[in-house]
């Protein structure tokens, strides 16, 4: 007995030295991923909330001062930022909804192995071989007020022609369009993979019992498809908190700061007026929001136990 025991100990030791070793190695593969997310993700992070808590002072050369919260307190106090805060949040009321409805719809309707439908399934994918500017770009041309190839097919139909990026209250529109157009496919290849995932034991079952398609879909697709969308939910609430490279190269935050998202807000404050304090201020106050409705969309998708 105290010889089994012994063995069984020694082979233990055998297997605690091959695991530790395996996961040296392990870590050792971790760090550059680690290394990008400090460099790239967690110190700009942390600047920003420290830089917010300084101003410049121009009595002293221009030196950095110790101020505390009164950024933000000042910042509370301009009207362009609460203006700003509120284009943010219709933005994102909006284009989040959208882009995710459509995406599901389209991965449901493209989840097939068939020729027609990966042809199909490529098409939707094209958008995603085009970078944002280039997309920015290309629409700011489709919707030219004036010689914009959808204003002259509206002008052949004999419909009144827009103004779009042009009009105040149709610029954001123009925006959430674009940006649409960008993340829509992107985001139907991760609901698309989840999809795919779904063993057809369940179809089938559900299919025996003679559930119809309201009924798979509801009961079956959208409860074995939670992961996949809580990660794409947050994953495109992110981009569109941030969203910059439309509004730069099309609208500048106007006409009549009806595009000006809080991240263009904060960029003007930086490199037009050279005010880094309130931008880097703007960006705290940004990330703050985004984790807090970031935390929402986790608690309200989390599967119960």
């Amino acid at each position: 007995m105290s010889k089994l025991w012994r063995g069984s100990a020694t082979l233990s030791k055998v297997y605690s030295k091959k695991y530790l070793k395996n996961a040296r190695i392990a870590y050792l593969f971790l760090i550059p991923s680690m290394l990008g997310l400090i460099i790239f993700r967690i110190f700009p992070i942390v600047y920003s909330f420290i830089g917010s808590l300084f101003s410049v002072s121009y009595t002293r050369g221009g030196s950095l001062v110790f101020t505390g919260l009164q950024n933000y307190l000042d910042l509370f106090q301009d009207p362009l930022f609460w203006h700003s805060l509120k284009i943010t949040l219709i933005f994102n009321l909006f284009v989040n909804p959208i882009q995710i409805v459509i995406a599901l719809i389209l991965a449901v309707l493209l989840n097939g192995t068939n020729l027609s439908t990966r042809i199909i399934r490529t098409l939707f994918l094209l958008p995603l071989g085009v970078s944002v500017v280039i997309a920015s770009t290309i629409w700011g041309i489709l919707l030219n007020p004036h010689e914009g190839l959808i204003n002259s097919v509206l002008k052949t139909l004999g419909l009144p022609m827009q103004p779009f990026l042009t009009s105040p209250n149709q610029a954001l529109w123009c925006i959430i369009l674009i940006a649409s157009w960008c993340g829509i496919p992107y985001w139907m290849i991760f609901l698309l993979a989840g999809l795919q995932n779904i063993p057809s034991e369940y179809y089938e079952s559900a299919k025996i019992d003679g559930a119809n398609c309201w009924q798979v879909f509801w009961y079956i697709t959208l409860p074995l498809l939670r992961r996949p969308l809580v990660f794409v939910l947050v994953a495109d609430t992110s981009a569109n908190f941030l969203l910059f490279a439309p509004i730069f190269v099309l609208t500048r935050g106007g006409p009549q700061w009806s595009t000006n998202l809080l991240m263009y807000e904060a960029y003007t404050s930086a490199f037009i007026y050279s005010d880094f304090p309130r931008a880097l201020t703007i960006t705290s106050i940004l990330l703050l929001m985004l984790l807090v409705v970031v935390l929402i969309e986790i608690k309200l998708l989390q599967k119960e136990e």
